[in-house]
């Protein structure tokens, strides 16, 4: 069998690095060629170090500039994840053009369609903000009901997949949190946040009325890489759309409370506040808790704690 092809879109992200380490780390079992794409900034040498049989392609999402390289440098891929997004509600909320843009992947899919060997699964990461917050533990089949563009432009890209590519899985990720990657990324990562905090001594507000159900980013890992063996292996019409997310509905306070907990620091640094308290510049889902049932019947996996995930990315 030909080594297949594996496209991680946005593979310069946090999730996007861990992918490529988790592809990396089963290719005694599962050997594939690896190519990421990266826009904003030539990639970290150390990402380039950490894996040098990896291929790096620049591309814009928005115009499609830089995937005619990939075709004939790399070559049609097998396999597609798709962690390139525009991720952050407040920015999406002052730019729903660019949000739209760079969410909806027309320009990837219009190229893969433009090629010859076109049987691929694209893996997309979409978000619990397509559902309205309205009550807890939403399933797939209930209706979507974005609050805000971050939310909406994450339903058109679900939208548009489900119309135009033959085979997918769709992952609706809650908060993605974990331990810094092999090559480190520069943004602020959420449990490191509250250690950070806390470790000082210094009080901080958290919200004791929002719910989501956090993921420990090795879970995802594994779940992106379930798929692709499954489809590198038998390649049988896929049409998915899953919850992903870990099996505890946690608010900031008790987020925050964990780290706490197991670090031993003072519980009365952590101060309850209402989330209507702050104005954020952009709407919030109250309770965005998703039942991962089919998730786990489907690929048989069952995503830590987030308690053990805590202890993990904190190493104890």
């Amino acid at each position: 069998m030909s080594r297949k092809r594996v496209l991680i879109l946005g593979g310069t992200g946090y999730l996007g690095r861990h992918v490529l380490q988790g592809f990396s780390e089963i290719q005694e079992t599962t050997p594939c060629d690896l190519a990421f794409t990266h826009h904003s900034s030539p990639p970290p040498q150390a990402l380039l170090n950490a894996f040098p049989s990896v291929m790096p392609f620049s591309v814009d999402l928005k115009s499609g500039n830089g995937f005619e390289a990939i075709s004939h440098q790399f070559g049609p891929p097998d396999v597609v994840v798709n962690c390139a997004a525009l991720s952050v509600p407040r920015a999406c909320e002052m730019d729903p053009a660019a949000a739209m843009s760079v969410n909806v992947p027309s320009s990837p899919v219009n190229w893969f369609s433009s090629l010859e060997e076109s049987n691929y699964l694209l893996i997309h990461l979409s978000t619990d903000q397509v559902y309205e917050g309205v009550k807890s533990f939403y399933k797939e089949d209930d209706e979507v009901v974005p609050v805000n563009v971050y939310g909406k432009s994450k339903v058109a890209a679900e939208q548009f997949i489900t119309e135009k590519c033959s085979n997918f899985a769709i992952l609706r990720s809650s908060i993605i949190f974990g331990p810094q990657t092999i090559s480190p990324v520069s943004k602020s990562l959420p449990i490191q946040w509250v250690d950070g905090v806390l470790s000082k001594g210094n009080t901080m507000e958290f919200f004791h009325d929002e719910f989501r159900c956090p993921v420990y980013v090795k879970d995802v890992v594994a779940i992106i890489l379930a798929l692709s063996k499954t489809w590198i292996s038998d390649a049988k019409q896929r049409k998915l759309l899953l919850n992903v997310g870990g099996p505890d509905r946690v608010s900031r306070v008790q987020m925050a409370e964990t780290v706490a907990d197991i670090r031993g620091y003072n519980l009365s640094l952590i101060k309850s506040v209402s989330a209507s308290s702050v104005d954020r510049g952009v709407m919030s889902p109250a309770d965005i808790s998703m039942d991962i049932t089919k998730l786990v019947q489907t690929l048989g996996i069952s995503p830590i704690s987030f308690r053990d995930g805590v202890r993990l990315t904190l190493e104890l």
